[in-house]
Protein backbone atom coordinates (compact mmCIF):
# COMPACT_ATOMS: atom_id res chain seq x y z
CA UNK A 1 0.00 0.00 0.00
CA UNK A 2 0.75 3.64 -0.65
CA UNK A 3 -0.44 6.59 1.32
CA UNK A 4 -0.17 10.26 0.00
CA UNK A 5 -0.02 13.40 1.83
CA UNK A 6 -1.19 16.60 0.35
CA UNK A 7 -0.45 19.93 1.67
CA UNK A 8 -0.25 23.89 0.53
CA UNK A 9 -2.89 24.55 -0.96
CA UNK A 10 -5.39 27.43 -0.51
CA UNK A 11 -5.79 30.92 -1.60
CA UNK A 12 -3.57 32.91 -4.14
CA UNK A 13 -4.80 35.84 -6.00
CA UNK A 14 -4.72 35.72 -9.85
CA UNK A 15 -1.17 36.17 -11.00
CA UNK A 16 0.82 35.23 -7.94
CA UNK A 17 2.35 31.56 -7.15
CA UNK A 18 1.62 28.54 -5.15
CA UNK A 19 3.44 25.42 -3.77
CA UNK A 20 1.92 22.01 -3.49
CA UNK A 21 3.91 19.06 -1.48
CA UNK A 22 3.27 15.66 -1.80
CA UNK A 23 4.90 13.09 0.42
CA UNK A 24 4.67 9.19 -0.58
CA UNK A 25 4.81 6.26 2.34
CA UNK A 26 4.43 3.01 3.20
CA UNK A 27 5.37 0.34 -0.03
CA UNK A 28 7.37 2.86 -1.87
CA UNK A 29 9.92 0.89 -3.48
CA UNK A 30 8.94 0.29 -7.34
CA UNK A 31 7.25 4.16 -7.24
CA UNK A 32 7.31 4.31 -10.95
CA UNK A 33 5.58 7.49 -11.65
CA UNK A 34 3.83 10.48 -9.06
CA UNK A 35 1.95 13.15 -10.36
CA UNK A 36 -0.81 15.86 -9.71
CA UNK A 37 -4.14 15.69 -11.32
CA UNK A 38 -6.86 18.26 -10.66
CA UNK A 39 -10.67 18.21 -10.90
CA UNK A 40 -13.46 20.69 -10.46
CA UNK A 41 -17.30 19.79 -9.62
CA UNK A 42 -19.06 18.06 -12.66
CA UNK A 43 -15.64 17.54 -14.76
CA UNK A 44 -13.09 14.49 -15.43
CA UNK A 45 -10.43 15.03 -13.07
CA UNK A 46 -7.42 16.21 -15.21
CA UNK A 47 -3.38 15.94 -15.96
CA UNK A 48 -1.59 18.87 -14.37
CA UNK A 49 1.72 17.03 -14.08
CA UNK A 50 3.93 13.91 -13.64
CA UNK A 51 7.20 13.22 -13.38
CA UNK A 52 8.33 9.72 -13.46
CA UNK A 53 10.70 7.75 -11.16
CA UNK A 54 14.02 8.55 -14.41
CA UNK A 55 13.42 11.95 -13.58
CA UNK A 56 11.31 12.69 -17.00
CA UNK A 57 7.55 15.19 -16.82
CA UNK A 58 4.88 15.70 -18.64
CA UNK A 59 2.21 18.39 -18.38
CA UNK A 60 -1.20 19.20 -19.20
CA UNK A 61 -1.62 21.72 -22.08
CA UNK A 62 -2.81 24.58 -20.11
CA UNK A 63 -0.21 25.31 -17.43
CA UNK A 64 2.87 24.48 -19.39
CA UNK A 65 5.37 27.31 -18.76
CA UNK A 66 3.38 28.21 -15.61
CA UNK A 67 3.85 25.71 -13.45
CA UNK A 68 6.65 22.96 -12.92
CA UNK A 69 6.88 19.62 -11.39
CA UNK A 70 10.02 18.46 -9.46
CA UNK A 71 10.80 15.25 -6.82
CA UNK A 72 12.97 14.31 -4.08
CA UNK A 73 13.38 10.25 -5.49
CA UNK A 74 14.70 9.06 -2.01
CA UNK A 75 12.29 10.95 0.26
CA UNK A 76 9.28 10.03 -1.95
CA UNK A 77 8.21 13.39 -2.56
CA UNK A 78 6.82 15.63 -5.14
CA UNK A 79 6.19 19.37 -5.31
CA UNK A 80 4.50 21.50 -7.80
CA UNK A 81 5.46 24.90 -8.25
CA UNK A 82 2.31 27.12 -9.63
CA UNK A 83 3.25 30.45 -11.38
CA UNK A 84 1.11 33.22 -13.07
CA UNK A 85 -1.90 31.16 -11.86
CA UNK A 86 -5.56 32.38 -13.40
CA UNK A 87 -8.91 31.77 -11.82
CA UNK A 88 -9.37 28.28 -13.94
CA UNK A 89 -6.40 27.13 -12.34
CA UNK A 90 -9.49 26.52 -9.48
CA UNK A 91 -9.67 22.76 -8.15
CA UNK A 92 -9.27 20.03 -5.90
CA UNK A 93 -5.87 19.08 -7.03
CA UNK A 94 -5.43 15.24 -6.27
CA UNK A 95 -1.67 13.68 -5.96
CA UNK A 96 -1.16 10.49 -7.56
CA UNK A 97 1.46 7.84 -7.89
CA UNK A 98 1.66 4.34 -9.58
CA UNK A 99 2.98 1.75 -8.29
CA UNK A 100 1.34 -1.84 -10.25
CA UNK A 101 -1.86 0.27 -9.61
CA UNK A 102 -2.96 3.66 -9.43
CA UNK A 103 -2.65 5.71 -5.79
CA UNK A 104 -4.40 9.07 -4.91
CA UNK A 105 -4.18 11.56 -1.89
CA UNK A 106 -7.19 12.94 -0.35
CA UNK A 107 -6.46 16.13 -2.31
CA UNK A 108 -6.47 19.83 -1.24
CA UNK A 109 -8.41 22.81 -2.39
CA UNK A 110 -6.53 25.29 -4.28
CA UNK A 111 -8.14 28.75 -5.05
CA UNK A 112 -7.31 31.10 -7.32
CA UNK A 113 -9.52 34.48 -6.72
CA UNK A 114 -9.45 38.36 -5.89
Amino acid sequence: QVQLVESGGGLVQPGGSLRLSCAASGTIFSINAMGWYRQVPGKQRELVAIITSGGSSDYGDSVKGRFTISGDNAKKTIYLQMNSMKPEDTAVYYCHAFRSRPYWGQGTQVTVSE
